[in-house]
């Protein structure tokens, strides 16, 4: 069911002197220095700080504005033996960051606690039911970690049981902030923090960092932290620039060479090649998992498998959390498939301009994903409501270019709650509003979107002939990595290719194609590829046809042996093409 025609758009040519100097300084194959100046790399200095991440690119985690604070509260805590929680949201950016700063806080004292809110009974964000809970249990201070900016109202709840709060957030504030002892957000407009797309979990690592910093520790002390950031950067679509790359860089190290011992197990549950995960690895493999757990039973399970300190233990809370993913993806199908049929029979509220579904025996946890699948199937911003504790809630996905934040926000006098980015959003409004909530974001959305932002594109880096994929060449590709939004994979066009004739259909449905390709000009080149959900070509590629097709190069491994392998992105049968 997924978009066909997409638009492909080869990126404007490099400066020709800066590749031609680059190419000469490095020793590269110039289309490799095209893909280091189409990222504003076009120095050897810059070039080397590029392939060689440093630590000491870090930032000092006291630029940013309330750190000062937050270090002397949490530093009141510790000496004055208060009793700490630690309070996030149930996806894998709240788990790891509270699993992160659980951690690290545990060798310094034992009066801990850890909190995740319900999805189901309390919802995103900080809960009334999470500060009676701590106010039980005779907490004193609350750290909240990838929730919490704008929680004003809990705040001033907290204070009024004797707690304060520290906040460590990474979403936009509003224009008043929560009276919190300490707001960590390098997205506030008075901070200057100088970079401002860190995740919560990187937030919560710049707190623990500050007070490591504050009190003389070594900083190799916070290295077995870095697996849970970079599976936090990777899960939740940060950019992969900056501070983060560095982060994600050394994450990725620590992951493959010395994994806590709950990644270990969802790393070995998952299937995956020990010492070679990827940050693909993390977005489709490990981050789903994680976020089961939230989405089918509690949050609390990831907490407790992501600071397991026991391998048994790790393996048995891996397991329930695995069955719960398993579970997750059957719901999710069923989910799926009903959205589907409800669009295309016309029994939506809305699939003019937006797609909006609305099921209210649907799972509130599988809503987010069903939303991404409707998008891929009809390219609108698309959102995807059921009905929990007596409310409208549910899901949004966006569009390429399409601020999906500011429809939802145009609508905020209709809705209980909302909260996300420019690209994804959940929301929450009575049901009597849905009708008006429905025309409105029609409305919104017809005005706001462009037949740019309507067409599905393949941004392509370079065109490249196959003779050019050598063992450097590839060699050198691979110290792009970590890739992710603003340093994406580099999508390569080769025109005039074909299958070798032993091209098949794969995967549990025969949907997806696995093929032996050579291009018409180099026959003694041939390349495995994999295109997923494209076996409606099988006809045309199986007959000798040539096609053309966009691609990353990426490394298989299978049963300890590495191959190189084209993961085709899209492809067009030249017949197609005038």
């Amino acid at each position: 069911m997924g978009i066909r025609e997409r638009k492909w758009i080869l990126k404007d040519p490099a400066d020709i002197g800066k590749v031609d100097r680059l190419s000469a300084e490095l020793g590269i194959d110039s289309v490799l220095a095209t893909l280091l100046v189409q990222r504003g790399i076009d120095t050897f200095a810059q070039a080397r700080s590029f392939f060689r991440p440093s630590l000491e690119y870090l930032h000092d985690p006291f630029l940013m504005k309330d750190m000062d604070r937050a270090v002397a509260r949490l530093e009141k805590a510790i000496t004055g033996k208060e009793k700490i929680l630690i309070y996030g949201d149930y996806d894998v950016d709240g788990t790891t960051a509270v699993s992160l700063v659980y951690s690290y806080l545990g060798r310094l004292t034992s009066k801990l606690d850890f909190y995740i809110p319900d999805r189901y009974d309390e919802g995103y964000g900080v809960s009334i039911k999470g500060i009676d809970y701590a106010a039980a249990t005779g907490v004193s201070l609350i750290i909240t970690l990838d929730c919490g900016i704008k929680a004003i109202e809990k705040v001033k709840y907290a204070a009024s049981k004797g707690i304060d709060v520290i906040i460590c957030d990474h979403h936009l504030p509003d224009e008043t902030l929560p009276p919190a002892t300490a707001v960590l957000d390098p997205k506030r407009e008075d901070d200057s923090y100088p970079f401002d797309d860190l995740s919560g979990c990187g937030v919560g690592f710049k707190l623990v960092q500050a007070y490591s910093l504050s009190h003389g520790m070594p900083f190799e002390d916070l290295i077995p932290l870095l697996d849970l950031l970079v599976v936090s950067i990777a899960s939740d679509l940060v950019s992969v620039v900056g501070e983060n790359r560095v982060l994600a860089h050394f994450g990725l190290k620590q992951l493959n060479e010395n994994p806590r011992k709950g990644l270990k197990a969802i790393i070995e549950l998952s299937n995956l090649e020990p010492s070679h995960v990827t940050i693909d690895d993390i977005v489709f493999k490990i981050g789903p998992r994680i976020n089961a757990a939230g989405r089918m039973e509690s949050g609390r399970l990831a907490v407790e498998l992501l600071t397991a300190t026991d391998d048994a233990k790790a393996a048995d809370i891996g397991s329930q959390i695995n069955d719960n993913n398993n579970e997750r993806k059957s719901i999710d199908r069923e989910i799926t498939a009903e959205a589907l049929e409800m669009v295309q029979s016309g029994n939506c509220l809305a699939s003019s301009y937006a797609t909006i579904v609305y099921n209210p025996s649907w799972n509130k946890g599988v809503v987010g994903i069903v939303a991404s699948r409707l998008v891929e199937a009809f390219y609108k911003p698309t959102f995807v409501l059921t009905k929990s504790n007596g409310f409208v809630t549910g899901s949004a996905r966006s569009v390429r270019g399409f601020d999906l934040y500011d429809s939802i926000e145009s609508c905020s006098d209709l809705l209980e709650n909302f909260g996300g980015h420019i690209y994804a959003a959940g929301l929450t409004l009575r049901e009597e509003n849905l009708p008006e909530f429905t025309r409105r974001i029609e409305e919104y959305v017809k005005s706001h979107i462009t037949k740019e932002m309507s067409t599905p594109i393949v941004d392509v880096d370079a065109k490249l002939n196959f003779s050019q994929i050598t063992p450097k060449f590839f060699r050198i590709l691979k110290q792009f990595q970590p890739f992710g939004p603003g340093n994406s994979s580099p999508v390569f066009l080769t025109e005039n290719v074909y299958d070798d004739g032993n091209g098949r259909k794969v995967g549990p449905a025969g949907q997806h194609l696995k093929l032996e390709l050579m291009q018409e000009s180099q026959p003694y080149h041939q390349i495995s590829a994999i295109a997923f959900n494209m076996a409606d070509s099988f006809e045309h590629i199986r007959g000798g046809n040539p096609i053309d097709i966009c691609y990353t190069v990426v490394e298989n491994y299978y049963r300890g042996t590495s191959t190189l392998q084209l993961r085709i992105r899209d492809l067009r049968e030249r017949e197609e093409i005038l």
